[in-house]
């Protein structure tokens, strides 16, 4: 079979280069990280023709081969470098028609880089309600390369635009005969110098390196060094360079212009986007309609997940009482169904909220929405010490914290990153959610407010809000400590509404779904095994004496429901006797004021690995803690049956909202510290961050449990 060719697919944000990557690639994707950098790759398989594939790379977006963040230099080293791994065979360009101007100074930087480009046009339908009309073979004819309009969300335009790639694949395209400008007039005697250090470089490629030299790591310190030679030796002004480059460039662009597209006079149009957005981000009922899309969001999250959420709860104890009836009664099977099965299935229950949660929040990317979001938040976040690019990671945030945490690279300001980067995980993430569903069905009744709402939806909406205001609290004291003096812009271009792609909804909600079964399974396969044997062994001194202490009293009694009761006694005193009762016996004087037991204080400790470990550790406890006539019984029975010893019900209201605000604001996540310590590069912030998180939760917490205890 041949060897699949690198795609390099690029563009401007916002110019549809990830719905053209999902419809290349369909589900054949996966996410890791650029070599040496914190950078999403995204990269997948498209089947070209019947004997191609492409290895398609979805380079982050950026406007121009000048990169200003993180991000942007990802995609500008893997265009420049030629001996990478990621080097592409072809570049894709992704060009927004309704924007064609801005769009092709990046178009005609990457063709003057000499390797095979096709251009994509996007948005060709809106271009055309702006009263725009592009001349395709006239523009193919001025830029020298292969134009196709596509629209990736209803799959027109892929066929010709595989074609295109497979006639390049095949060598019956070449790269253009003359460059878009005359680069080598813009500094010919460094450009000579460079190409002798870097053979095979473009003119324009050897400009981009003499530019960026110091920054670049494929070259090597020999080649660094004797180029900088060069550019002091023709005293090279790349400030200068850059602007004669550009304003030739746009020279071009505007030639192209005038002899390729036919605009209206733009006062003549007025988009339905811009009609919708006079509501959507009106200084009122902007406001208003973003608190109504969050109500619903979450009011949705419970109503739609009730129903298969039941099922999965009742084939989980279906499946436990169905197990402990066919196989023999030994540690490998109390393993299994006490242990394994209790964990996993603790956390499983939870999968539908989860796909409806990112599946909302899909389709609010997907509709141009969230991009609003940002738009409405920016003057909150400006006032509070950060930047409007805040938002993105503090909504990320509610997925998870840990590429939420990523995603703040590209805040310039390193102040405002800082502050971003440290308060991102009190946003309330997906792990915390069957934290929250736990508790709220348990001490939250489901009644309706004025008639209408969820109370347990609105519980959880507040929760939600909670998360998002404590973090803009937590900002505005730092940005008391952490004083920023540079001036940072907030500049972001509103796509337009756009009906959303089901297709890409429905695959985000299995994609997510997966990640989240598979990712925190590994981690409660672990813990499950770990924390069933703390749990069913101890000390052997004292859980001989607890067996024989019960053993007397079972021979002494005939009476089928005493033996029953002291069953449970002493399932229960083993565990209390057990290494994990002893360890949660020495947190209990601590952990005690907020309401929690010291059942509750073990789970706190073993979902420090990952929050949503909480609800496995719980199931297996009162797997373990129960006869055989109760183990089948759904987790939220067996947590409202708990007591203290005087009888008194453990999850009382003060104790859920106690434990629900602890989780709104603890850390517990180890996850999330590594990669702030690997984003910031040093453990401090995290460990400042761990602090002050702990610190916020057990005060809140305790707070909360005394008023409503």
């Amino acid at each position: 079979m041949q060897v699949p060719i690198n795609i390099a697919l690029v563009g401007n944000p916002n110019s549809g280069k990830s719905s053209l990557f999902n419809a290349l690639t369909g589900l054949n994707q996966k996410v890791s990280n650029f070599p040496g950098v914190t950078v999403d790759k995204k990269t997948g398989i498209a089947k070209i023709s019947d004997q191609l594939t492409g290895n398609i790379i979805d380079l982050p977006g950026t406007y121009s081969l000048y990169p200003k963040s993180a991000d942007e230099f990802v995609t500008y080293d893997v265009l420049i470098d030629q001996s990478s791994k990621d080097a592409p065979d072809i570049i894709l360009i992704i060009a927004d028609a309704a924007n064609l101007k801005r769009n092709l100074l990046f178009c005609s930087q990457i063709i003057d880089l000499k390797k095979p480009v096709i251009i994509g046009l996007t948005m060709m339908d809106i271009a055309r309600k702006k009263g725009v009309e592009i001349d395709l073979q006239g523009l193919e004819r001025e830029l020298g390369v292969p134009v196709v309009a596509i629209n990736p969300r209803k799959n027109k335009g892929i066929p010709e635009l595989k074609k295109n790639i497979e006639l390049i694949a095949q060598q019956k395209f070449g790269v253009p005969a003359r460059d878009f400008i005359d680069n080598k007039s813009l500094a010919p005697d460094v450009l000579t110098a460079v190409q002798k250090e870097c053979p095979g470089a473009s003119d324009y490629a050897a400009l981009h390196i003499a530019v960026n030299v110091s920054d670049l790591p494929f070259l090597q310190v020999s080649q660094k060094q004797r180029i900088t030679e060069s550019l002091h030796q023709y005293k090279f002004n790349k400030t200068k360079m850059q602007a004669d480059e550009i304003m030739q460039r746009y020279a071009r662009i505007k030639h192209i212009m005038n002899v390729t597209v036919v605009e209206k006079d733009p006062l003549e149009t007025k988009l339905q986007t811009e009609k919708i957005d006079n509501i959507l981000l009106h200084r009122f009922w902007g406001y208003a309609i973003l608190l109504v899309v969050m109500f619903l969001l979450f009011q949705s999250i419970f109503w739609l997940a009730s129903y298969p959420m039941d099922i999965i709860e009742g084939a989980v104890s279906s499946l436990q009482g169905w197990l402990a009836d066919v196989l023999p009664d030994n540690t490998i099977v109390d393993l299994l169904i006490n242990g394994i099965i209790a964990g996993l299935g603790g956390v499983v229950i939870f999968v539908p909220q989860i796909m409806i949660l990112f599946g909302l929040i899909t389709l609010l990317e997907d509709t141009g929405y969230m991009a609003r979001i940002s738009f409405l938040t920016d003057r909150l976040m400006r006032q509070v010490g950060l930047n409007g690019k805040s938002v993105m990671p503090l909504i990320s945030g509610v997925a998870c914290a840990v590429p939420a945490i990523m995603a703040a690279r590209n805040i310039e300001n390193r102040k405002e990153r800082l502050i971003t980067i440290m308060v991102t995980p009190l946003m309330s993430c997906s792990a915390r959610l069957p934290i929250y569903s736990v508790m709220i069905a348990l001490v939250i009744p489901d009644v309706k407010v004025l008639g209408i709402l969820n109370l347990p939806g609105l519980v959880m909406m507040g929760l939600y809000l909670l998360g998002f205001f404590m973090a803009i609290f937590i900002a505005a004291l730092m940005k008391v400590f952490i004083k920023i003096k540079e001036k940072s812009y907030f500049i972001m271009e509103l796509p337009v509404y756009r009906a959303p792609r089901w297709k890409n909804v429905g695959t985000t909600m299995v994609e997510k779904a997966k990640i989240f079964v598979t990712d925190a399974g590994k981690v409660i396969m672990v813990i499950s095994i770990v924390l069933w044997f703390l749990m069913s062994y101890g000390p052997t001194k004292k859980m001989n004496e607890v067996s024989a202490k019960y053993e007397a009293k079972m021979e002494q009694t005939q009476d089928s429901a005493q033996l029953v009761a002291l069953e449970h006694e002493l399932a229960s005193e083993k565990m209390a006797t057990s290494y994990a009762g002893i360890l949660g016996h020495a947190i209990e004087p601590a952990v005690k004021p907020l309401g929690f037991d010291w059942k509750i204080g073990i789970a706190l400790i073993s979902s420090f690995a990952a929050r949503e470990v909480f609800v496995s550790t719980m199931a297996i406890i009162y797997s373990v803690d129960s006869d055989d006539d109760s183990n089948n019984a759904p987790l939220r029975e067996k947590m409202a049956g708990a007591t203290w010893k005087d009888g008194s019900p453990v999850y009382t209201l003060a104790t859920g909202m106690s434990l629900m605000i602890f989780y709104a604001f603890a850390m517990q996540c180890m996850s999330t510290m590594a990669v702030v310590k690997r984003e910031t590069k040093s453990w401090t912030y995290p460990l400042v961050q761990f602090v002050y998180m702990t610190l916020l939760a057990y005060v809140c917490s305790l707070v909360i449990y005394n008023i409503f205890a």
